[in-house]
């Protein structure tokens, strides 16, 4: 057994008359505290899928859009996470932010996004990063880091200046369906509000039992 490290949870509470009926605002009200609290990557948030051979992954992806139309994030569509959103769509994506004893889980579909909106996000990252999307085989097996750095300096030598979109590469819309707001309370009895998307395209809000 690993040495208890347990501590109580004061930082606020979460209540049906404080949050926000709409889930978007609510987390865009949370995101934006947790900017201003300096935290350190507070767009960083976990992707959870599963494969066709039905075995989840998990790994931190960063949001780079969020409005009512879902959460946008960017990779190589030959990585494990690609393939896998390519056999099974549905997938979902948490938010820790530690000092403000915070979570927000979020679950739905997840789409390509509009090829003009992956270029547009992929022109303007550093010359540096366009480079190494391009010539990164993501998830692949390589024999060493050579392999990795080879690559790096031929696609430098072929672009020296602009880098255009590999086609591989761009980005990915999660259009949720239901969210979960968790905010730690003392004694382990957290607050947690799941709002769940209608037919009529409302949300409903309940509590949960922590």
């Amino acid at each position: 057994m690993l040495r208890d490290l347990r501590s109580d949870y004061t930082y606020g509470t979460l209540s049906e008359q404080d949050a926000d009926p709409n889930p978007f605002r609510q987390l865009e009200r949370w995101l934006s505290e947790a900017i201003e609290t300096h935290l350190y990557e507070p767009h960083g948030m976990t992707l959870s899928t599963v494969g066709a051979n039905g075995r989840p992954s998990s790994r931190v992806v960063l949001l780079r859009g969020l409005d009512e139309g879902g959460l946008v994030f960017f990779s190589n569509y030959h990585s494990r996470k690609g393939q896998e959103l390519e056999a099974n769509p549905w997938a979902c994506l948490n938010f820790w932010w530690p000092p403000m004893e915070r979570q927000v889980r979020i679950e739905g579909r997840v789409e390509k996004v509009e090829p003009q909106l992956s270029d547009e996000y992929f022109a303007s990252r550093p010359y540096d990063s366009q480079i190494g999307s391009a010539a990164s085989p993501q998830s692949q097996v390589i024999a060493g880091r050579e392999v990795l750095e080879e690559r790096i300096a031929e696609f430098k030598a072929r672009y020296p200046e602009t880098v255009p979109r590999p086609a591989h590469w761009g980005g990915y819309r999660l259009k949720p369906d239901t969210f979960e707001f968790w905010q730690g309370r003392p004694s382990r009895l957290h607050d947690r509000l799941v709002y769940r998307l209608q037919p009529d395209g409302g949300w409903t809000i309940e509590r949960l039992a922590p």
